[in-house]
């Protein structure tokens, strides 16, 4: 009897063996395209050079000549990759190195939940330190967490330089392109008159001119805001032609209208949605993702309403995320094969971020998840860059989906699916595979396990490694219910699994 596996894209770990049969129950390092899974690419480094510091922000742009940069945010740095060389951008005045991990709170996470009164803002720095950034033409805007924003001028032999007029304190800054202007926003800052911080404070300077911040300076279009609803104000991020900002527990709207008195209307179009860190969201088309405070996976289009995101492996990610360091999730994208990723801190592996996971988002996969072991403090999708980029805790800088090995080592990877009925009625004896892979690199390691029902022991588990070309796994196993696991950890490594037949015969009812 011949029997082809094809379970549907996309791991369901969280169910129980009956509920995920005939499922892809576990995986990492294999993402699923045109409903098949396959290994992830591999990924080379920038440069031999590492980066002072933790890295918590990536941010490649061209300048007027077409040149590319790369501007990367540590805890003890600003710096830039230009030409294949890194330089120091770091501001010389101004500037504080901040922690690198989260200090945390009687609760779940960081956030003003037990650091002083609710909607306070706390003294001290209970975060990682974490950057935002954006382009104002060729130049950089950087702002470093709960300090002023920084402009470099596009001279690698010069420091960056407090923005003139900018507030002194700002949680996230962005640029906003606006009819063919700019205009800078400060989300969580002080307050213009009292000088006051307010984390629920908006202040934008005056379009095309982001040292004008004071709304009382003739022909000035600086404007201020103060969001309603309580909390703090965590990032912001540019959807289309309208901007999301998120508190700890809300989503807002921002809507340019033009008057001149209030050019742009915030409207909270979310509650009980708030986001988990400033990295964790990202925006792709104009559809927002992002990871809430409680863990929850969310969507935002415009035009609709937040709305959760569901996730079949989301039980390990809630678990296991690593209290206290919540700011550190990192949310990116991955155009080409249409992905959201969310790289997080798992606690069983210690508080920085080593684990990730990713669900597809377009295309004929939208709504298939997928995991993996992979430390990145920083990542951020293609475009500029021709690859997708990836910063490691100790400095190292990767090009990723370029090659099929780690920087030119192994990396492991597998897929497996729940345990599954061939026969409900009989026990089944695997005699052998005839494999369906494409593009396959170093060995495959095929394995089958079958146990008699859901509570039983596994019993002898087959399992044979398969070159390139092997035209036939011989295997021996049986039960009644059947584990099969792919895997492979070579330099270079990867496989496409189509369609493998296993060859079973009736072995007996039960």
């Amino acid at each position: 009897m011949k029997i082809p596996l094809e379970p549907p894209p996309g791991l369901s770990g969280d169910d129980t063996t009956f509920a995920a049969h005939d499922r892809w129950a576990d995986g990492s390092n294999v993402r699923f395209r045109l409903g098949r899974p396959e290994t992830i690419g591999g990924w080379e480094r920038l440069m031999r050079e590492s980066l002072t510091g933790v890295c918590r922000a990536v941010f490649p742009w061209t300048d007027n000549k077409g040149v590319l940069d790369i501007a990367f945010g540590t805890h003890s740095k600003l710096q830039l990759w230009r030409g294949g060389s890194l330089f120091d951008i770091t501001p010389a005045a101004g500037f504080t190195p901040g922690a690198i991990d989260g200090a945390g709170s009687a609760g779940y996470g960081t956030g003003a939940y037990g650091t002083g009164g609710y909607g306070l803002p706390s003294e001290t720095d209970y975060f990682p330190l974490t950057w935002s950034f954006g382009a104002w033409g060729e130049q950089l805007l950087a702002s470093p967490r709960n300090q002023t924003i920084f402009a470099w001028t596009n001279d690698p032999a010069q420091p960056a330089k407090a923005l003139t007029g900018a507030p002194a304190r700002v949680t996230n800054m962005l640029v906003a392109p606006l009819n063919g202007g700019y205009q800078v926003f400060a989300l969580g800052c002080n307050e213009e008159v009292s000088g006051t911080f307010n984390p629920l404070c908006i202040r934008h300077s005056s379009i095309r001119k982001n040292e004008e911040w004071t709304t009382s300076a003739s022909g000035s279009t600086a404007r201020e805001y103060i969001l309603t609803g309580g909390g703090r104000i965590v990032a912001g991020r540019m959807c289309g032609p309208c901007l999301l900002v998120w508190t700890g527990d809300a989503l807002f709207l921002g809507t340019f209208v033009g008057a001149l008195n209030q050019p742009w209307r915030f409207d909270r179009v979310g509650r009980n949605c708030g986001l988990i860190g400033p990295n964790a969201a990202v925006v792709v088309g104009q559809t927002a993702f992002w990871v809430s405070p409680d863990r929850q996976f969310y969507s935002y289009a415009l035009g609709g309403q937040a709305e959760p995101v569901p996730c079949p492996i989301r039980r390990d990610f809630a678990e296991e995320l690593a209290a206290s360091q919540g700011d550190k999730v990192v949310a990116s994208s991955n155009a080409e094969f249409s992905e959201v990723r969310f790289d997080y801190p798992d606690r069983r592996d210690g508080y920085e971020n080593s684990r990730y996971l990713a669900v597809a988002v377009n295309g004929p996969d939208a709504g298939a998840w997928h995991r993996g072991v992979m430390a990145r403090t920083a990542f951020v999708d293609a475009g500029p860059s021709a690859y997708p980029i990836g910063a490691t805790y100790d400095g190292a800088v990767f090009l990723h989906e370029r090659g099929r090995s780690a920087d030119g080592g192994s990396f492991g990877w597998f897929i497996e699916t729940a345990d599954s009925y061939l026969d409900p009625e009989a026990t089944m004896l695997v005699r052998g595979l005839w494999p369906d892979f494409k593009d396959q690199v170093g060995p495959v390691i095929v394995e089958v396990a079958g146990r008699l029902h859901p509570q039983a022991p596994e019993q002898a588990v087959a399992a044979v490694a398969m070159a390139p070309g092997d035209a036939k796994a011989d295997l021996l196993t049986s039960g009644r219910l059947f584990r099969v696991k792919f895997s492979g950890e070579s330099a270079p490594t990867g496989c496409r699994i189509g369609a493998p037949t296993f060859d079973v015969a009736q072995a007996g009812r039960l």
